[in-house]
């Protein structure tokens, strides 16, 4: 089940919000529709009978992916894709068409014990900021794979490279204090042409570098195929469209999908060998 960071989207009820004066009647109305609609995600998420009626296919696939990912047989995957505009899906119709949400969908197809893959994109950001924000992330419980999308727009404000490789590195090594065995996806960057072949140089340097000295698995370019095609670009010539995310899911899963694989077999070979009871039962 795709999670974004900031609302949960399973129950529908965004956080922020300025406060206003409710009479007291209309409090304890609300104050119980809340109390109920929290106790409904605390209880796994279930969520009442659709009066429209869902069609039976669709209830049996949900009902087949769940049970997948609860099973005792497999580990349950947790991935946080930690980004800026691109991972947040910035310009979307829905956070659907963004490329975390299509990961997961990738995931379930390919029968991966993926349980949650959490969209952790916020627009605008920059390698600075999210050496900052990566403090909230890991407050989470649970992290195998943190997927690293940034440093687009360093490069487009022509910020120092060295910078840039700095704050990629501060967050790599506080999740790894946080987190001892996960693992690493850093989707590499280009800056703009206009900043000049010895910036794009030493921009472009940083990711194969760093990857090669903190271990962390790599995506050449996340862009590959889609930086300066109109057709698969919003009209700000920046962000993808939904065209474009379908791309972009491609090229991150090319280098996710092996890992995920390699982590199910190791998950697999530690896992206990059935006893002789539990094998007559």
């Amino acid at each position: 089940m795709l999670r974004c960071s900031y609302r949960s989207r399973r129950c529908g009820v965004r956080s922020e919000g300025a406060a206003r004066f409710v009479p007291r009647g209309a409090r304890c109305a609300a104050f119980l529709l809340v109390a109920v609609v929290a106790m409904g995600c605390r209880s796994g998420g279930a969520s009442p009978p659709d009066a429209s009626g869902d069609s039976t296919a669709d209830s049996t696939a949900r009902a087949a992916a769940n049970a997948r990912r609860s099973s005792p047989a497999a580990e349950s995957l947790t991935v946080v894709v930690f980004g800026n505009s691109l991972a947040a899906g910035y310009g979307l119709s829905s956070e659907e068409q963004a490329f975390p949400a299509l990961l997961e969908q990738k995931a379930d197809s390919a029968g991966l014990p993926v349980g949650d893959i959490v969209a952790a994109g916020n627009s605008g950001e920059t390698t600075a900021g999210g050496r900052r924000r990566i403090d909230w992330i890991l407050r989470r419980e649970d992290l195998d794979v943190l997927v690293l999308e940034l440093g687009g727009n360093d490069a487009l404000r022509g910020l120092l490279p060295d910078s840039a490789r700095a704050n990629l590195r501060a967050i790599i090594e506080k999740t790894r204090a946080r987190f001892p065995d996960v693992r690493v996806v850093l989707t590499g960057m280009k800056a703009p042409p206009n900043m000049g072949s010895a910036y794009t140089k030493r921009f472009e340097r940083i990711y194969p570098q760093l990857a090669e000295e903190t271990d962390a698995a790599l995506v050449p370019f996340l862009l590959k195929g889609v930086a300066g095609r109109p057709a698969l670009n919003q009209p700000d010539g920046i962000h993808p469209n939904a065209r474009g995310q379908r791309r972009l899911a491609a090229t991150v899963w090319d280098v996710l999908s092996p890992l995920l694989r390699k982590m199910r077999g190791r998950e697999r070979q530690r896992a206990p060998a059935p006893t002789s009871s539990s094998a007559t039962r």
